[in-house]
């Protein structure tokens, strides 16, 4: 009988997708204490590679200055047999170029603000010269998909 591990793991196309369909990312970062420093990002895909900025004097753009390691996990549902998600361990690369920095906010607009909010992309877009862009340099992906299970434990 195969291991539960393998039964709910999803495939590499599944946890592109999932990723692609997730919403919020909870990513931590090692705070000055050495405790996790935890937050809900929103993030995007650029070329295949997690993106997401911040304001330059955050806690977080702090963390990852002084230590790039990062958890990440995205997750969805409400029940046990509809629980599916990914962890991503990974390091984070940090990116002040203004152009990507505005790159990835036009694109973290187009993703969660276009067409349903009265922000205009301009306004958007105006913090962006006191931010930080880093994309996350992914180590390893762990994923599961209770759907799978179809209803056994």
């Amino acid at each position: 009988m195969p291991k539960r591990r393998s039964l709910i793991e999803m495939t590499d196309s599944e946890r592109d997708a999932f990723l692609a369909s997730g919403r919020t990312l909870n990513l931590a970062s090692l705070g000055p204490n050495g405790r996790p420093h935890l937050v809900a990002m929103w993030y995007c895909l650029l070329d295949g590679t997690i993106w997401c900025w911040t304001y330059a004097k955050s806690q977080k753009a702090l963390n990852l200055r002084r230590d790039p390691r990062v958890t990440g996990l995205i997750e969805q549902g409400d029940r046990y047999e509809e629980l599916r998600g990914v962890t991503i361990y990974a390091n984070a690369a940090i990116e002040e170029s203004p152009s990507q920095v505005a790159l990835v906010g036009r694109t973290l607009f187009e993703r969660y603000q276009s067409g349903t909010s009265t922000v205009s992309i301009e306004s958007f877009l105006g913090s962006a010269p006191k931010r930080i862009a880093f994309a996350l340099a992914v180590e390893e992906f762990v994923s599961w998909d209770h759907r799978k299970l179809e209803g056994r434990y």
